[in-house]
């Protein structure tokens, strides 16, 4: 149970964050074309985890409890795009550059697809 209020926690405080940020970002900006706000959180989201799992491996702060606070529950509110990134540069610390490239192109490729299929399916798809 204390695993999900953790989690519940950070996830509340990520979005809220995440929520934020981003209209912090389309004050300065204005309306674009392109999506500078999400842009921006899932830079920073990458930014925070790297920095975060970085310092943890070299001085072991990071317990299970704050493992599953700041990554699960902070970044998952944030971003998932953190974690997609953490995992994507694990493969290639790893010498698993093909599966890190493949990881990328079939994450970024099936994500849309299903994205289209399901506009299609509800009706809002052109």
């Amino acid at each position: 149970m204390q695993a999900v209020l953790l989690v519940a926690l950070g996830g509340a405080i990520g979005s809220v964050l995440r929520y934020e940020t981003g209209a912090f970002v389309l004050r300065q900006v204005g309306t674009t074309p392109f999506p500078w706000g999400t842009f921006t959180v899932n830079v920073a989201g990458c930014l925070i985890a790297g920095l975060l799992a970085g310092l943890g491996e070299h001085f072991s702060y990071l317990t299970a409890d704050v493992r599953l606070f700041v990554f699960t529950g902070f970044l998952g509110g944030f971003t998932t795009f953190s974690a997609f990134g953490v995992e994507t540069i694990a493969l290639v610390e790893r010498g698993a550059w093909g599966l890190a490239a493949l990881y990328v192109v079939v994450s970024v490729l099936c994500g849309l697809a299903a994205l289209w299929t399901a506009l299609k399916i509800g009706g809002m798809g052109a």
